[in-house]
């Protein structure tokens, strides 16, 4: 009995320690920590919005179009936030960029408490935030590689990843029951609190920030170099697109998410908290199993298989009536989807120069979230005329077919390391 325990003890300590290995690195620390109080305050507002937006509207199409605009300045500026982040701090970059952040959320909140709160706010604070994530996301993909190294940058990506959807299951299944019982505006409030844990955090870092590329050139040459490199590399190529397609046809279900929640499953809030929670779920499960397997060989192959699973899983929820079977998946969908980004980014990472890598992610960033808008707005006119199902349905085949184009077309993808 002693013997079993034991070993059980000693297989929970290698899991841990194995799993969460980036976590010895002291800077990895301060910033992971502040990022899960931050993150889950960042989700309990997405919520609350989404909530908000449905309720003054009551419209499918408008709903994505909010989300479009907060996504459209990515679109725009994130070609620029490469440059940028190639050329600056990150670490007071990224400062920057979260106490702007935080300001908007409270202006947000002192709008929504007083009662004066209107659609085109929402769209302008929603547009202002996007032209500061331009410049936060791409800073915050090279960051991670400044304080971790190549090494364990899967592991740290996996772990960053993780926290992600850890707030995401805490975050929504929170404001579901806080929408109820504080209202909106409470949870806005809450977001702008949370803000401060990261903030603190990138205050205590310690990095010298090497500024890779240089001031002597234009920002328009940057933007040219970046451009041309990944032009002329083939597989950096084929990454990037997918992680267009996934970004315009697969990911814009969460949008539709309120419309699931209320007309489709008849859940309402508190069922959208746990629908949101259940995607969340998948990927933090992802996440770490990522983070376990460490340094994998065959990045390519995991790719493809997240790709084509969270294709099938959002084609058999768009079918479900079902609440509990729409949970699961959703899960499905959460597993598959990070286990396909977190791929992507390690791979693209590793690929590039350091001097590029500011560039070729802020590509990533303008693929994956910029590219959002137009996903945001076909789903939206999809759901209007056919229904939010057929938009999520619709938008799962287009992927499914992509991957397996890319499966047989470009076999060297399969065997990327």
């Amino acid at each position: 009995m002693k013997s079993d325990y034991l070993n059980l003890r000693w297989i929970s300590q290698h899991w841990f320690a194995r799993t969460f290995r980036a976590l010895r690195h002291r800077n990895f620390r301060l910033f992971w920590c502040g990022q899960v109080v931050s993150l889950t305050g960042t989700w309990m507002q997405w919520v609350a919005h989404s909530w908000l937006v449905l309720q003054l509207t009551n419209s499918a199409f408008l709903l994505g179009l909010v989300s479009s605009i907060g996504s459209f300045p990515v679109l725009i500026f994130s070609l620029l936030g490469g440059v940028v982040a190639d050329r600056v701090n990150k670490r007071l970059l990224l400062i920057v960029t979260q106490s702007l952040a935080m300001l908007l959320a409270f202006v947000l909140a002192i709008l929504t408490s007083l009662g004066w709160i209107q659609v085109w706010q929402i769209m302008l604070l929603a547009f202002i935030l996007g032209v500061v994530n331009a410049f936060d996301h791409p800073a915050r993909q090279v960051f991670i590689f400044e304080i971790v190294g190549k090494e364990d940058l899967l592991n740290a990506i996996a772990l960053h990843s993780s926290i992600f959807n850890a707030a995401r299951i805490i975050g929504p299944a929170i404001a579901g029951i806080l929408v109820a019982l504080i209202g909106v505006a409470g949870c806005f409030y809450l977001n702008v609190v949370s803000f401060l844990a990261v903030i603190a955090g990138l205050w205590m870092i310690r990095i010298d920030s090497s500024l890779y590329s240089s001031r002597q050139a234009s920002i328009w040459d940057n933007m040219r170099e970046g451009l041309s490199h990944i032009r002329y590399h083939r597989t950096i190529l084929i990454l990037i697109v997918t992680m267009a397609v996934v970004s315009i046809f697969g990911v814009p279900y969460g949008v539709l998410m309120p419309v699931f929640a209320r007309d489709v499953l008849k859940a309402g809030a508190s069922g959208l908290g746990f629908l949101m929670a259940a995607t969340g779920t998948g990927a933090l499960i992802g996440a770490l199993t990522l983070a376990t397997l460490g340094n994998i060989r065959r990045k390519g192959w995991f790719l493809l298989v997240g790709a084509f699973s969270f294709s099938l899983s959002l084609l058999l929820f768009s079918f479900s009536r079902s609440f509990r079977f729409s949970l699961i998946c959703l899960v499905g969908a959460g597993w598959s989807l990070i286990t396909c980004t977190a791929t992507t980014n390690t791979l693209l990472q590793t690929l590039v120069p350091d001097a590029l890598r500011g560039r070729v992610m802020s590509i990533f960033t303008l693929m994956f979230l910029g590219m959002a808008p137009l996903g945001s707005l076909q789903a939206g006119m999809v759901a209007t005329h056919l229904g939010a199902p057929i938009a999520v349905g619709l938008g799962a085949f287009i992927c499914m077919g992509y991957v397996l184009f890319i499966f047989y077309k470009f076999p060297r993808l399969r065997h990327l390391r």
